[in-house]
């Protein structure tokens, strides 16, 4: 392990851009036993400060001085700011953790995974539902799935005093529904032979509610449904195939697992070890920076999943609703 402190078995990281899910991010690498939190930078100074201070870390002003300092990152600025601020950090050779989605477009997306390679620098992108308990009881229990149907429901963020509320600079297919394309994209493992997408920008400038329905060449098909302007929050998943009927509950960690036997249906409670995702998250990503191991979530994984995303927005653009 080529640590800047060789004396510490411990991962220097340090987090850019502590908001709303940032400053999660810190809070949890302050208490991992694995890492030490060197820092924090933030354009906004006195936010940096308040986070740093809950923290127990520091507040650095200047983002080369922090950078200079670590051996990973977590990149948890504005969508718009990813592939600038992962760009100039793997320029320092640090190890990152890039908030989803990737980037804002596929080919940015597309450079970083190729510098991430020639460097040979751990990119993870932070598709958190991959590491949801609910996720592994999905993986054992499906072989070939036929349906699969998710919806994804979250109030509109609040307004933020700087820049727009947290998300919408860029569509909700983007913003939420692209950690539904993930998973789809990992349990169906076909290329997708048809997308198609009915979208409504309601309060922001690009989609606030999406539905798409995604054809694949196996002959799977899934039906994913995201919206920011729900008075509810939900995140669940079913999935279909040809004995067995899986419903989970990505939210509350909860799920019923119903399979044919015989002529009758038997239903089941699925089990699960609860756990908070984004910890065991960047504990992986700890662990993989430690061992040089391959994150749950590659950049060519992320990438994949901004294609398929940044796909359905072409086809909304092709037949608006």
């Amino acid at each position: 392990m080529n640590l800047r402190n060789p004396k510490s078995n411990k991962v220097r990281v340090g987090v850019f851009g502590v908001g709303s899910l940032g400053q999660h991010h810190a809070r949890i690498y302050a208490s991992l036993q694995n890492a030490e939190l060197v820092g924090i930078y933030d354009v906004d100074k006195s936010r940096a400060a308040q986070i740093a201070s809950t923290c127990n870390t520091k507040a650095f002003e200047s983002f080369d001085d922090l950078a200079s300092r670590i051996d990973a990152a977590s990149v948890a600025v504005p969508t718009n700011h990813h592939f600038e601020t992962a760009s100039k950090l793997m320029d320092k050779n640090i190890h990152l953790l890039v908030e989803k989605p990737i980037a804002v477009t596929t080919d940015e997306a597309e450079k970083m995974v190729n510098i991430a390679r020639q460097k040979e620098i751990i990119l993870q992108v932070g598709h958190i539902e991959r590491f949801n308990p609910v996720m592994k009881f999905l993986e054992d229990s499906l072989s070939k799935p036929r349906f699969i149907e998710a919806i994804r429901l979250a109030p509109y963020p609040p307004q933020r005093e700087t820049g727009m509320p947290r998300g919408t600079e860029v569509s909700v297919i983007l913003d939420l529904m692209i950690h539904d394309l993930d998973i789809i994209l990992h349990l169906v493992r076909s290329p997708v032979k048809d997308v198609h997408a009915v979208g409504v920008p309601v309060l922001s400038p690009t989609e606030d509610i999406a539905n798409v329905r995604i054809l694949f060449e196996n002959g799977c098909v899934a039906n994913v449904t995201a919206s920011r302007i729900s008075q509810e929050k939900m995140r669940k998943i079913r999935v279909f195939q040809e004995d067995t009927y899986v419903s989970l509950d990505y939210m509350n960690q909860a799920g019923q697992l119903c399979k044919k036997t015989g002529k009758s249906i038997e239903a089941m409670p699925v089990p699960i070890d609860k756990g908070e995702p984004l910890a065991i998250e960047l504990e992986s990503f700890m662990q993989c920076v430690q061992t040089r191991g391959t994150p749950v979530v590659t950049g060519a994984h992320a990438s994949e999943a901004l294609k398929l995303a940044v796909r359905i927005r072409q086809r909304l653009a092709e037949s608006p609703s």
